[in-house]
């Protein structure tokens, strides 16, 4: 359970003074007060290249978050992203001017700061996990990227830390506060469709890439704390940034990608988000050189103890990326979009009296409101955790090449040693994990 003790509450029982320290003054931004101290969220932004700047752009829109210090192991990603915050903020005072925010190399000394309340992580997959428990630890809320973990015994160690810790925990699947997509799982959960028989979700292919020779570091970049708890490899400018996700070291392709959005709504739309599916088999092609190892394409099935069944695969779709609910009665297809057929389904009103999912309108909005009101958010870390884990298991099955019975309450292959031994990956020293 989140603890139920709010900003406000804190202050009426501790005084003013006792908790200045964690509220900048309204003077801070040279705005006009609007937003009261004890109301404003201190923020670190921790990995900045992508999703991670383009989060950060999100969350300084709010007029209620300070945004104190960035933080990335990329000496130029990190200069532009404390420019993106200094300009935004000098651009709100009168002097227009602001010199007031830090940055850092190593995500510790942002966790070490008594004054920040949340923090955003935009870092390769590895890192998601360590990150994120070492901020619960340090009593901070969390808006983490998807996936939430490279593997899943790393999501259940997340899962467990933040509820332990009573922290806010927010997944950036932001498919689910798109209102079309929340529409689409309504009439799904709602019967328009009639009976629920097949969901697919269509994922883009992923590159390949022929073998790439050993470079000499950037001065701008630190490569170790880069590398982390992955094991070591020698620098190569394909192997970091937005091209981490194709080598398994770090993520797990497109399928953890992307998949943790198309699959995630599929689970929303099955009313199966804290759980997950009881089999899965499939094919995949993986490349045969190269510095790029995950499946370029695949084909996975998977079957739920409802009878619904799954299908995830790089098979062309006329409508693009996206998940696609098939019942006897209809289908609805969404992503960014919605369509139906029969196209009445469009026009269908959700009745009060019927099932009204979790509406949230703007995904880092709905995580501000949840630090303030200590409520769990539209993405909590079980619920990114589970929908992560499909996409884990799918990647085991292509690896093994043989259907596999998976017991969603256990989080466990049923009679399987070898696949189970795919659940977990070592790390490199000194980095662990600790609950």
């Amino acid at each position: 359970m989140l603890k139920r003790f709010s900003r406000r509450d804190f202050l009426k029982v501790a005084g003013v003074a006792a908790v200045a320290p964690y509220f900048v003054p309204s003077s801070a931004l040279g705005a006009d007060g609007a937003v009261a101290p004890s109301e404003r969220i201190t923020m670190g932004c921790i990995g900045l290249n992508g999703m991670g700047t383009s989060d950060m752009r999100s969350f300084l829109a709010n007029a209620d978050v300070h945004v104190v210090a960035v933080c990335d192991v990329d000496r130029v990603h990190l200069e532009r992203a404390k420019a993106l915050v200094e300009n935004h903020y000098a651009a709100q005072r009168a002097a227009g001017t602001y010199t007031g925010c830090d940055a850092y190399g190593d995500f510790r000394e942002v966790l070490d700061r008594d004054d920040i309340d949340a923090v955003m992580i935009g870092t390769p997959d590895h890192w998601h996990v360590l990150i994120s428990m070492a901020a619960a630890k340090a009593g901070k809320d969390i808006y983490c990227e998807k996936p939430i973990s490279k593997t899943i015994a790393e999501g259940r160690a997340l899962c467990d830390t933040i509820w332990r810790y009573g922290r806010v925990f927010q997944i950036g699947t932001q498919l689910r506060s798109l209102p079309k997509v929340r529409y689409a799982c309504e009439l799904v959960r709602n019967g328009r469709i009639g009976k629920l028989e097949r969901i697919r979700t269509f994922l883009p292919a992923a590159p390949s890439i022929e073998p790439q020779v050993a470079m000499p570091v950037p001065e701008n970049l630190d490569y170790e704390m880069w590398l982390g708890p992955s094991p070591w490899a020698p620098y190569t400018e394909k192997r970091c940034h937005r091209t981490f996700r194709y080598i398994s070291d770090y993520a797990g392709g497109t399928m953890t990608d992307l998949g943790a959005h198309d699959n995630d709504i599929a689970q929303w739309g099955n009313g199966t988000q804290r759980t997950g599916p009881v089999e899965v088999e499939g094919e995949g092609v993986f490349p045969r050189e190269g510095l790029y190892d995950v499946a370029t394409t695949f084909k996975l099935r998977y079957r739920y103890a409802n009878g619904v069944e799954l299908i995830c695969s790089t098979d062309p779709n006329p409508q693009g990326t996206g998940v696609r609910f098939e019942g006897t009665d209809g289908w609805v297809y969404t992503r960014s979009d919605i369509d139906a057929e029969p196209k009445s389904l469009l026009g269908s009103v959700i009745g009060p009296d019927e099932i009204h999912l979790y509406d949230s309108k703007n995904h880092q909005r709905n995580f501000l409101d949840c630090v303030k009101s200590r409520a769990e958010t539209i993405t909590p870390a079980e619920v990114g955790h589970r929908s992560a884990t499909i996409c884990h298991i799918g990647n085991i099955a292509m690896r093994l090449g043989r259907k596999l019975r998976w017991n969603p309450a256990r989080e466990l292959f049923v009679d399987d040693a070898e696949a189970n031994g795919m659940l977990s990956r070592a790390m490199r020293a000194p980095w662990g994990i600790e609950i």
